[in-house]
């Protein structure tokens, strides 16, 4: 289906912004840009962190493609935003993005729903110390995963080992968060799934394994090193595939997420049960990034995926 580009005006990348992601965006922001202008789209980078959104609408942007990540700009904020200057965008409405950045309601709405997700504990402001952080094992075992629920890109995040090393993960968590999440580990194998589409028409792509150096799917591995294989095909039985991306479909229609998205799973190696951790609303889209690479086994080259994606951008209670 070949779509024109010259109907979608002039358009906005938002990247950098504020968030401890900002250096992440602004790689994913520069591909996007460049995607976007190699197809002829009259595109323009926009740091919200540096401009104030009011000149989107002085400036005649008729759509922005949302390329931020983490705070004020997954979380519904820019969003809300956009939705009062009446700009369409990509991606997932206000109350999507709001619940999908918080990874403790995300899970509450899963679990709801009867998805799969790991079993957790929230310590709240005043609960960090340590009569409340050495209990936390006891309740979820060892080793356990604690990190801050509102932050991406693997910030903040320790994988607590022993009792001993409980109270350091969590004054680390606290750093980016007034609450902690601490969360069951899954041992098994990881892998991520994305989302296009709104509604019944949304479809999953292929799913990606992620094979990292001794498990180590950090900060620093995701975007700064080539030691991370990403496997696409993911090399998984069919059925289990096409489990997987079930899942990521109901998980992402109950969060009420439209546009794109990309679901983050543990397969646990005991009896191949995959467990839900995490909708991401605005995934990267770096050149290690994980849905153009997904994409790209389905046959969708990046330009054409950032193309795709900005033709679905609207607004809340509109068709793209």
């Amino acid at each position: 289906m070949s779509i024109d580009v010259k109907r979608f005006g002039k358009v906005a990348v938002l990247m950098g912004g504020t968030s401890a992601e900002r250096e992440i965006s602004l790689m994913s922001g520069g591909g996007v840009l460049a995607a976007l202008r190699s197809q002829g789209v009259d595109v323009h980078a926009f740091d919200p962190a540096e401009r104030e959104l009011a000149e989107l609408k002085r400036e005649g942007f008729a759509r922005c493609f949302i390329a931020l990540h983490g705070r004020h700009g997954e979380d519904g904020t820019v969003q809300g935003a956009l939705e009062l200057l009446g700009i369409p965008y990509t991606g997932s409405g206000v109350m999507a993005s709001a619940v999908a950045m918080d990874k403790v309601m995300t899970k509450r709405i899963w679990l709801h729903e009867g998805l799969p997700t790991p079993r957790y504990v929230v310590l709240g402001h005043g609960q960090h110390d340590n009569a409340h952080t050495r209990t936390v094992p006891d309740t979820l075992g060892l080793p356990l995963i604690v990190k801050p629920p509102h932050e991406g890109s693997s910030i903040g995040v320790t994988k607590v080992a022993g009792y001993s090393q409980m109270q350091g993960a969590v004054e680390l968590a606290a750093r980016y968060d007034a609450e902690v999440l601490c969360e069951e580990f899954i041992d098994g194998e990881e892998v991520t799934c994305p989302v296009i589409g709104d509604g019944a028409e949304a479809r999953a792509l292929p799913v990606v394994k992620i094979v990292a150096p001794e498990g180590a799917y950090d900060y620093q591995n995701k975007y700064f090193t080539d030691e991370v294989k990403y496997l696409v095909p993911s090399g998984l039985p069919a059925a289990e595939e096409a489990e997987i991306q079930r899942l990521v479909l109901a998980a992402f229609r109950a969060l009420g997420c439209r546009g794109w998205g990309r679901a983050d799973l543990m397969i646990r190696g005991s009896d191949r049960k995959p467990f839900l951790l995490e909708m991401n609303t605005s995934p990267g889209m770096t050149s290690h990034s994980l849905v153009p690479k997904s994409a790209a086994a389905a046959g969708m080259a990046y330009e054409a995926l950032c193309v795709q994606l900005l033709a679905l951008a609207r607004l809340d209670g509109t068709k793209a």
